[in-house]
């Protein structure tokens, strides 16, 4: 197995400081601070150095970083093909997601799995895709379903495997008797001068959005401030502004607004990855659910997008 104090450098490394990666970790930075002397100790070598008001790795310490994660690739293959010649699979598989995921992906390739194998001890966790990761590299989640964003790890980033499973479109909403409405083919553009709900600064939501429209050429005027869905469309019915929502979002009926698929190019989508740690994609039960997901997603939202 891989010794924690390298999981916990990687975390220090991932925050870029001991008090993030404690809380990240629900550890104290006395203790993070601990284990990383230690293992500074065990392998005689600086890890950490100060850097104006915080600390900075050591090219030892990235040496080690590098090492480590090809060490946890393999152990992760190992666990693999050990999984793949045993019985029938048993004990804890945790599957994470960001919340339409959680929502509309999740949930049943977890009953199938469940439902295949009742040894099976699955468990599902709502989370932001930074979270995700977070969740992955901790080995308290087996897979995460996330959206690219500014803040993603690359495709090629030697901690994760990474895998597409859909590109979800994202739809104007706008009141029911928006002049767009009458339009038979609206584009991002178009929406240029409107009003705009957003979510928290920050969030994926407003990364989503602020991307896609820059993407088309404008910023929005962030007017007003929402992070759920319905809170959004029911400011959208009272005039307040549009927003944009993925295709596998629902609308509630209750709210007088039309949905409108946008075109032109880019036509705005989000892109949705599977995460899984390095090496770890071919476990037998990883390889279910991402084959469970994928089928998922294209009776979700089929190739297309009609």
């Amino acid at each position: 197995m891989i010794d924690p104090k390298l999981k916990i450098l990687q975390m220090v490394d991932r925050y870029g400081g001991v008090t993030a990666a404690a809380e990240a970790m629900r550890l104290s930075p006395s203790a993070v601070s601990y284990q990383l002397r230690q293992l500074a100790e065990q392998l005689d070598a600086k890890l950490i150095e100060p850097a104006g008001r915080g600390i900075q790795l050591t090219a030892a310490a990235r040496t080690l970083l590098r090492h480590t994660a090809i060490l946890q690739a393999q152990w992760e293959q190992a666990r693999s093909e050990l999984a793949a010649t045993a019985g029938e699979p048993s004990g804890p598989f945790t599957l994470c997601g960001f919340s339409t995921a959680a929502t509309y992906l999740l949930p049943p390739a977890a009953a199938a799995l469940r439902d295949r194998h009742s040894r099976l001890a699955v468990r599902l966790v709502e989370a932001e895709p930074v979270r995700c990761f977070e969740l992955l590299l901790a080995e308290e989640a087996d897979l995460g379903l996330v959206v690219v964003t500014p803040d993603s790890p690359p495709l090629n980033d030697d901690r994760f495997d990474q895998q597409p499973i859909l590109d979800d479109p994202l739809d104007l909403i706008v009141p029911v008797d928006h002049p767009l409405t009458a339009r038979k083919r609206v584009s991002l553009a178009d929406a240029a001068r409107e009003p705009w709900i957003l979510g928290t600064p920050g969030s994926t939501y407003h990364q989503l959005v602020v991307t896609s429209c820059m993407a088309a050429g404008f910023t929005p005027d962030m007017a007003h401030q929402a992070d759920e869905w319905d809170t959004g469309q029911a400011m959208v019915a009272q005039g307040f502004g549009v927003i944009l929502v993925p295709r596998l979002a629902r609308i509630n009926t209750e709210w007088p607004v039309t949905r409108i698929r946008l075109s032109g190019e880019p036509a705005p989508a989000r892109t949705i990855l599977a995460a899984t740690r390095k090496g770890a994609a071919r476990h037998p039960v990883v390889a279910q659910a991402l084959e469970l997901l994928r089928t998922t997603a294209a009776e979700l939202v089929p190739a297309g997008h009609p």
